[in-house]
């Protein structure tokens, strides 16, 4: 909500990384991808193609732009009931610039609530069990991988090697791993590892990222101990892009292979 509010209160102009770091997230040290992240996950809510943007436009090297009409609502019906009939028969382009306006705002605001209700819920129903079941220490959740290529295109890749590695890894014996569905249902949130594994009943997390230089693509990856926080393993891939759906399953089985071995060799199993 804070980083809609900041590009609506610009819009038309172009606002950096840096102007949005300071204003979104004041007084907290975060990196650029906390940036990325909510930015891709406004334009779901709003429904907008970052390839034909017709909200936030991604402005290379220098920023984001706020694309759609904004001015302040006024709900002239109130004051002036006569002339607000006389309005509605007449066509109006600002009223549905700001209807469309406030219809996205809505849908963050309808996210927010909806969340929070879930984590009371969830809360409630955890504080109420008697009993709470060990998490399996061979289970591990796959996040979805981010994309951080410039203007976002590679999104659909990125999405691809979380299901690679989701489906090579619970083909492993006695490993549990969640499906895609509950996993990407996190795509996009700002919610601590912690809380993701508890949630999902894991006891490691993998994450990684998606970058693109020229013709060559960087996957990143690393496993997280869940109940302290630490990453075990991390590994960088570079890749020339040729044939991506060969990259997805090189590395998603290197990745498979590594993880494996750093599971296996833990002492608390």
């Amino acid at each position: 909500m804070r980083l809609l509010l900041c590009l609506a209160e610009r819009a038309g102009e172009v606002v950096s990384i840096d102007d949005l770091l300071s204003q979104v997230w004041p007084d907290v040290i975060v990196a650029p991808d906390s940036v990325y992240q909510a930015v891709a996950s406004l334009r779901r809510l709003l429904d907008d193609d970052p390839k034909q943007p017709t909200y936030i436009e991604t402005v290379p090297r220098l920023g984001y732009r706020m694309m759609a009409t904004v001015s302040p609502w006024e709900d002239q019906s109130i004051a002036h009931p006569t002339q607000a009939t006389s309005d509605a028969l007449t066509p109006a382009p600002r009223l549905r610039a700001n209807f469309a306006w406030a219809t996205g705002v809505a849908l963050c605001l309808a996210l927010v609530v909806a969340f929070l209700f879930h984590g009371k819920v969830a809360n409630n129903n955890h504080s109420a069990s008697p009993t709470i079941a060990p998490t399996p220490q061979k289970s591990i959740a796959v996040l979805p991988f981010l994309d951080l290529t410039e203007g976002m295109t590679h999104e659909t890749f990125a999405d691809g090697m979380t299901e690679e590695l989701i489906d090579k890894l619970s083909r492993i014996p006695g490993l549990r791993v969640p499906s895609p569905t509950s996993s990407f249902y996190f795509k996009g949130k700002q919610i601590p590892v912690a809380a993701i594994a508890k949630t999902l009943a894991v006891a490691y997390v993998l994450d990684g990222s998606v970058r693109k230089s020229g013709t060559w693509l960087r996957v990143d990856a690393r496993l997280i101990r869940a109940d302290s926080g630490y990453v075990l393993w991390s590994e960088t891939y570079d890749r020339p892009v040729a044939n991506i759906l060969a990259i997805q399953d090189d590395i998603a089985g290197k990745v498979t292979e590594a993880l494996t071995a750093s599971i296996e060799a833990r002492p608390d199993h």
